[in-house]
């Protein structure tokens, strides 16, 4: 019998989100909005839009006409909308494979950290192209999970080290959307022209170990769905691995780099 290697792949709570993710994905999120450069007074739609993190980016630093953002969760919608006051946004509830938009409707459709989560990537990057008017923008970042999303690569690295079933479960071997190339080609696939791809770093630090290590027990996302769905033994174990592999600076604190990759293209 085959494997379901999505059956950790929990996104409900937009409060357990938050402290797992949502707090450096706010960082990125800053970076990338002023990377894509689109014009004040545009018309964006953020597909998969979580908690409203990349929204209220948008609201804060590109002075938009209007948002509209759209995720499958009701629990994110409903946490986004509590989040995020502003009478030029909106959030629904829709598949990202399948948007509720009328086509060349925005300037603008963008996306963080959601492509790896859809049964079918390419789809949904068409759908975002279909949602954009003629030389309107498509943008969207991933974190790098095979290489420098370092708190990922740690927990991932602990967990196959004391339990060979957590290597299959591993977001940078599941994940092929993770680096630049494929990104590109997924892009040119949709009949996008590809702009420009780059990474975004953010420091990720740690003020202590529990800072580090609750988040995983909140169960939103592969590894702390993963780390939920183990037995309390098995879940100590893996905790005196990680805290014994972890860098820490002589204050206790955990230093550590999150790279995104990111990519923008034309319709």
């Amino acid at each position: 019998m085959s494997k379901d290697l999505t059956a950790h792949d929990v996104w409900m709570s937009g409060d357990s989100y938050e402290r797992y993710v949502g707090r450096w994905s706010r960082m990125v999120a800053k970076e990338f909005i002023r990377w894509l450069a689109v014009p004040q007074d545009s018309l964006w739609l953020d597909v998969g839009c979580g908690t409203g993190a990349l929204s209220q980016t948008i609201l804060d630093l590109a002075n938009p006409r209007r948002v509209k953002g759209i995720d499958r969760s009701d629990g994110f919608v409903n946490t986004a909308r509590s989040r995020v006051d502003h009478p030029n946004i909106e959030f629904e509830t829709g598949d990202a494979q399948n948007l509720p938009v009328e086509s060349r409707s925005f300037d603008a459709a963008v996306s963080g950290l959601v492509l790896n989560f859809v049964p079918q990537p390419d789809l949904m990057v068409a759908q975002m192209a279909q949602a954009v008017r003629t030389n309107g923008i498509v943008g969207l970042y991933v974190w790098d999970y095979a290489g420098k999303m370092q708190f990922m690569r740690h927990f991932w690295n602990a967990a196959a080290a004391v339990d060979p079933a957590a290597y299959d479960l591993d977001e940078g071997r599941r994940f092929p959307f993770c680096q630049p190339d494929a990104l590109r080609q997924l892009f040119e696939e949709a009949g996008l022209q590809v702009m420009e791809t780059r990474a975004i770093d953010i420091h990720t630090d740690f003020k202590d170990f529990d800072d580090f290590w609750n988040p995983f027990l909140g169960g939103q996302g592969s590894a702390a769905g993963y780390a939920m769905s183990l037995s309390e033994e098995q879940r100590a174990r893996l905790r005196d691995r990680l805290h014994n592999s972890l860098p820490f600076a002589v204050d206790g604190s955990i230093p550590m780099v999150a790279r995104a990759w990111a990519i923008k293209g034309m319709k």
